[in-house]
């Protein structure tokens, strides 16, 4: 296993990373990066407590169900960039048992790179959604074919490549990037069905971030998110050169929306694990700001709050479907149930907007006006801000006040913003996930249910008493 320290000096391979118009040269040293790896560096020494014979506990592939549900419950604890880096390399695993009968010369070749990985311990980001130019064109009728990452040249000894991917999450912060195909391609694009696993730092390649990390000296109004965020990346393939042996993908259009919808079964189980854990907090911070705005006996509150335990309690409901529902694949590997995975994720977030407007609506204006902490250590206004951000004699100023910040960092500020978009887009969007859960959900078992029921089948239902 990495360590942290190791993990933070693996970060000085002359990666060509940039920020604010700036390129960074040092990460760990960066006043704003610098946070994201410290975050990874921990994570990285957290994980080393858990190791068996210095093993990471990453490592391995789910065989059972249990074993599912503690790689799932492992990676959440464990951070963004641990969940990133099992993402990627639960999408090799899937594809390569989707490719074993379509494309078969890849299936070892990726399961070697998979058991490599984790042996280096290292961290794979997952690179898909394309820069796509013209949204109404496919890749090969763009006027600038550089719209779809694509193949330029091929040798014997591998391939080179060029283009942009764009919103990959700490992709600057990993040492790999797993590079596939955004959607299914037809005859005539064999150049943009390409996966292939990428170093960082290879000649070529270069990473734009950008953050919704507070830019304040004071982050005490930014309790979520001036501890912990990770920048997108905007990745660039400026003629990158990649070996044969890391091409996954090269020229087989049949085969190129393999890992699109790999990645979104484990993109989607991510955020789905991410919306139960969040809708939860979300009713916490209901049920404790009507508690210190003395609104809790209010009926409109407690139906709103009722609202949003039920959602909470479905999307629970949805990610406890998906582990225990989990299905055997190739090679052993169990893998979450996609119906529930992808009705549980359109849920969660369909619903968020709503659960965000009941949380604002209980808690009132000073989401976004509420004074700063600095504003209450004032000796001229802070005994009187905090004298009016009180309540009641059990309800202090500053406690209010923190809830307050608190709400809008989560919901209605930078952070929040990233929150709204992500849970709509992570994972393909909700139309992609609408039509995985219509094709996984048996519509044929429901029509004939209802034939029964209006005994139009052979088999009638059978009479229920009312």
């Amino acid at each position: 296993m990495l360590t942290g320290d190791q993990y933070k000096a693996s970060l000085d391979d002359g990666r060509s990373t940039y920020f604010e118009g700036e390129k960074v040269t040092d990460l760990p040293g960066h006043p704003i990066l610098g946070t994201v790896v410290r975050n990874i560096a921990d994570g990285y020494d957290w994980l080393a407590l858990k190791a068996v014979d210095g093993v990471s506990p990453l490592s391995g592939i789910p065989a059972t169900v249990d074993q599912l549900r503690e790689k799932v419950g492992l990676v959440h604890s464990a951070g963004m960039m641990a969940h990133v880096n099992y993402t990627s390399l639960m999408t090799l695993t899937t594809a390569a048992g989707r490719l074993a009968r379509s494309s078969p010369q890849y299936v070892e070749r990726i399961r070697a790179y998979v058991d490599d990985a984790q042996a280096r311990d290292i961290r794979v980001t997952q690179c898909i959604t394309d820069a796509k130019g013209d949204r109404s064109l496919p890749p090969a009728r763009q006027d600038d074919p550089d719209a779809y990452v694509r193949v330029v040249d091929r040798s014997p000894d591998g391939v080179v490549i060029r283009g942009a991917k764009l919103h990959i999450t700490a992709a600057s912060f990993g040492h790999e990037l797993m590079t596939i195909p955004t959607k299914a391609m037809k005859p005539g694009e064999e150049d943009y069905a390409f996966a292939a696993v990428i170093p960082v730092n290879a000649p070529g390649v270069k990473i734009i971030n950008t953050t919704y990390a507070p830019r304040h000296a004071d982050a005490r109004s930014f309790p979520m998110s001036g501890g912990e965020h990770f920048p997108e990346g905007f990745v660039i393939f400026d003629d990158v050169f990649v070996p044969r042996e890391r091409v996954f993908l090269d020229g087989e259009v049949a085969s190129a929306a393999v890992f699109a919808h790999s990645l979104g079964l484990w993109e989607r189980l991510g955020g789905l694990t991410s919306m139960a854990d969040g809708a939860d907090v979300l009713v916490g911070f209901a049920q404790l700001i009507a508690e210190a705005n003395g609104l809790q006996r209010v009926g409109h509150v407690r139906e709103k709050i009722a609202e949003m335990i039920i959602h909470a309690t479905v999307v629970r409901a949805c990610l406890e479907a998906a582990l225990t529902h989990a299905e055997a694949g190739e090679f052993g590997a169990v893998f979450p149930n996609e119906l529930y995975t992808n009705a549980g994720k359109y849920t969660g977030a369909t619903e968020y907007t709503a659960m965000v407007r009941h949380l604002h609506d209980i808690a009132g204006a000073a989401v976004v006006t509420a004074p700063s902490i600095a504003d209450l250590q004032n000796p001229e206004v802070g005994p009187l801000a905090r004298k009016y951000m009180s309540t009641r004699s059990d309800v202090d100023g500053e406690y209010r006040t923190r809830l307050f910040h608190a709400i809008r960092d989560l919901t209605a500020d930078s952070y929040g913003g990233w929150r709204q978009v992500t849970n709509v887009q992570a994972g393909g969007g909700l139309y992609a996930q609408r039509i995985v859960t219509r094709k996984h959900y048996d519509v044929e078992a429901a029509k004939r249910a209802a034939l029964r029921a209006a005994g139009l089948a052979a088999d009638p239902a059978p009479s229920r008493g009312v």
